[in-house]
């Protein structure tokens, strides 16, 4: 029986959920999912649902917030970028890594940092996209007919039925505008890219050799001075390789990729604004957190932290309050919060990072 091997990509800051999202506390440390625990311990838990073994892809910069969350996570089940050079660069690294140990297993991709919810139809998707996986010798998406036309989210245009009760991905679309998402919905055939991905270890090394040979040079070499102990080798090479993601590199070129359709609640919660849809809100429409005051206010988010917040007359605001730091802005806006991140980094006020 073929073995299903987990990898948890955990790395990233989520800089538009800043200020609470930061270096020291990046997204998949947070408890977003309404649980009170942090969404890299419900990825955790979903993985060690559905899999033999379970691995976490992170950089060696956040070795110990992932050992904070996951103290039970052994050196041996942690992957580490030396430094986050892109998805592409990730899971190759993951699967040369992990084939010499198990080289006929399946992999399977989770992210740290989603919301989901539905156990039993999410263990019914990975058991039918691992199944798949293993019999058809494709990369095999897991995907989500729209609930809404996001344009924050990539989709995958499957309309044909393939093997083993996929669907054949005609396309890639990263990022619709509006009106072409609204259209996606239209005309179906369309599913969200959740990046829940599932292949043969052998499979996803022959199409990176396909469709991005000098990459996987390089990283061979980078885990042949791995293997050998010279970290630091390692590391100059890693750092060398150009940043690249996997949809474009590998996905959109490949003519290997299924989808299997899923049905379980799933968010990825990429701003404040997003949060904000999903967190309980009162009988004005204000999802609140912490001691407040809200005085002819509506729909808006409030994060307390640590002292009373008070607010008149407002209406479709995020207010998040942190020990250093005060978000105020339009919910129309929260796309744009990275950009005071990228404002911080640029005047060199790395405390607030």
């Amino acid at each position: 029986m073929t073995r299903t091997i987990a990898v948890i990509p955990a790395g990233g800051a989520g800089t538009r959920l800043w200020p609470r999202s930061r270096r020291s506390t990046p997204k998949h440390a947070l408890p977003l999912g309404g649980g009170g625990q942090p969404l890299l311990r419900d990825a955790y838990e979903r993985a060690v649902a559905v899999a033999d073994d379970v691995f976490i892809l992170t950089e060696d910069a956040q070795r110990g917030i992932i050992a904070g969350v996951l103290p039970e996570v052994d050196p041996a089940h942690m992957i580490m970028e030396p430094i986050a050079r892109g998805t592409t660069n990730a899971y190759g690294l993951a699967a040369l890594t992990l084939i010499d140990r198990y080289p006929d297993a399946v992999m399977l991709t989770l992210p740290a940092d989603h919301v989901v919810r539905g156990k039993a139809h999410v263990a019914r998707a990975v058991r039918a996209a691992v199944r798949a996986a293993t019999q058809t010798k494709s990369i095999v998406a897991i995907g989500l007919k729209p609930a809404y036309p996001s344009t924050g989210l990539g989709y995958l245009h499957a309309p044909r039925r393939g093997p083993a009760g996929t669907y054949r991905v005609a396309r890639f679309v990263e990022k619709p505008n509006l009106a072409t998402a609204r259209r996606f919905l239209k005309s179906g055939g369309y599913y969200w890219n959740l990046a829940w991905f599932s292949w043969l270890l052998p499979v996803f090394i022959e199409e990176l050799e396909r469709h991005a040979p000098s990459l996987v040079k390089g990283l061979r070499q980078v885990v042949k001075a791995r293997n050998a102990g010279n970290l630091q080798a390692a590391a100059d090479l890693y750092a060398k390789l150009p940043v690249e993601v996997v949809d474009r590199s590998v996905m959109e070129k490949t003519d290997r990729l299924l989808l299997v359709p899923a049905e379980f609640e799933w968010a990825d919660i990429g701003n404040w604004a997003e949060l904000a849809a999903r967190v309980h809100s009162d009988a004005n429409g204000n999802s609140v957190e912490g001691e407040s005051i809200l005085i002819d206010t509506r729909n808006s988010l409030v994060l307390g932290d640590r002292r009373l917040i008070a607010a008149i007359g407002l209406e479709d605001l995020i207010i998040v309050d942190t020990d250093d730091a005060l978000l105020v802005c339009p919910r129309s806006r929260a796309q744009d919060v990275k950009a005071v991140v990228e404002a911080l980094r640029r005047a060199g006020k790395t405390q607030y990072l």
